[in-house]
């Protein structure tokens, strides 16, 4: 008799959370070894992958793509033994004859005419990091190369494309692409026509996000932005004596590492900041706990949050930023990862932007930080009692606060704390 092994939602993956069944990466009927990942799951924030429980048959599916499952839901069942004892309704095996009897001798002969197949089943089942960094660069996987297990392709394989690409096809002769002579003067009049284009579906990550945006502004918080001027002369002096001191010890010493350091010291004397709001209470949080937007092209952002940030040095804090900002953008972020923020800190500058009101809140949040573009600017200052025109690197800092928790006058001390502790940092 054949031994089922269901293959259930586990509760400490999702933190409670339910998820929609993106993607089966394996075929009823298929086999798999116990580790190998059969089942792409995407929550409001991350994708990840469901590994198969134990050496197998994929025997039947219960749940189907695009449905929501909930945590200790069984998804379907595996069958320990070699064949499939029973080849269920929706496989994918055509013709109308009897099955095959494959006995032991054929099981255990290695399939030399089929190499193909074993290639397609292990490039299908890449990991949702894997086809996001795909996406974003617009790559075809057949052109590279898998060091996986069946010649998976990993996300290594991917960033060795990247910077070692190959050609797809070869470039065609210049003789043979037709030559069309046109005037640089000549002009044809444009009728209107009616517009078509593509609807390209929303994942969950998207329609979460857009709830969660339209919820907070409209809805939850009335927001209220600030925006103070920055000087950041001194951390990128300070940077530039300890970024490489940092990098030899597995930490990259980027300026948001400052910023949520001096968030500590803002919230320090501000500590409304770092709360909840409650129709009869604002529940003030010991911990501080910063979430650090963190975009991932256009599937979206997500928010990895830093743990107990009041109790770090810079190199500390360094460190675990370095490491939740690397998973988030491999795409190997937890629920728990993104669980308890306090506060959180949107760093759009690098994008490009110099300011940007409001940033919307993190629910249940009652502020945000937004950092714009690092920019020289021209600025006035006294010297020896002359007002005079000094170049400096500046930014724009706002606070983007619950008008329900904070007023004005605590925003501000919040931003002049802020800015004092970057441009006074280490004199």
């Amino acid at each position: 008799m054949n031994n089922l092994v269901d293959i259930v939602l586990p509760a400490e993956q999702l933190e409670g959370t339910s998820a929609v069944l993106s993607k089966w990466l394996i075929d009823v009927g298929s086999s798999v070894k116990s580790g190998d990942p059969i089942i792409e799951l995407e929550t409001d924030k991350v994708s990840m992958e469901i590994c198969s429980p134990a050496d197998g048959i994929l025997q039947e599916t219960r749940a189907q793509e695009g449905d929501e499952v909930e945590v200790e839901f069984i998804l379907g069942r595996l069958s320990e033994s070699e064949v499939p004892t029973e080849v269920p309704t929706n496989d994918t095996t055509s013709g109308s004859g009897p099955a095959e009897d494959h006995s032991l001798a054929e099981t255990a002969t290695p399939s030399v005419n089929k190499p193909d197949t074993d290639s397609n089943d292990a490039r299908a089942l890449v990991g949702p990091a894997v086809r996001r960094m795909l996406r974003q660069h617009d790559l075809d996987i057949e052109q590279i190369p898998g060091s996986g297990r069946r010649g998976r392709v990993t996300l290594c394989d991917v960033r060795h494309f990247l910077t070692n690409p190959t050609p797809k096809t070869e470039p065609q002769a210049l003789n043979s692409i037709p030559q069309v002579q046109t005037s640089p003067y000549g002009y044809s009049e444009r009728q209107p026509r009616p517009l078509q284009g593509t609807k390209v579906p929303h994942s969950t990550m998207r329609k979460a996000i857009a709830n969660h945006m339209v919820d907070s502004l409209l809805n939850i918080s009335p927001h209220v932005t600030s925006v103070f001027e920055m000087d950041m002369s001194n951390i990128i002096e300070h940077r530039k004596w300890h970024k490489k001191e940092f990098s030899q010890l597995d930490a990259n010493l980027t300026f948001t590492a400052y910023f949520l350091a001096a968030s500590v010291q803002a919230i320090h004397a501000v500590p409304q900041v770092n709360a909840r709001f409650h129709d009869d209470a604002l529940e003030l949080f010991d911990d501080i706990n910063i979430g650090v937007g963190t975009a991932l092209g256009d599937d979206g952002l997500v928010v990895p949050v830093v743990q107990q940030v009041q109790e770090m040095n810079l190199f500390e804090i360094a460190h675990a930023l370095s490491t939740q900002t690397e998973k988030a953008r491999s795409g190997k972020l937890t629920p728990a990862d993104m669980k308890n923020g306090t506060f959180t800190i949107s760093n759009h500058g690098v994008s490009g932007s110099l300011f940007a009101a409001p940033i919307i809140i993190n629910q249940p949040q009652v502020a945000i930080l937004g950092i714009g573009k690092l920019d020289k600017r021209v600025v006035v200052e006294e010297v020896n009692g002359v007002d005079t025109m000094v170049i400096k690197p500046m930014c724009y800092v706002s606070l983007s606060m619950d008008h329900r928790a904070l007023d004005a006058h605590q925003t501000n001390k919040f931003l002049t704390v802020f800015v004092e502790t970057i441009e006074q940092w280490g004199l």
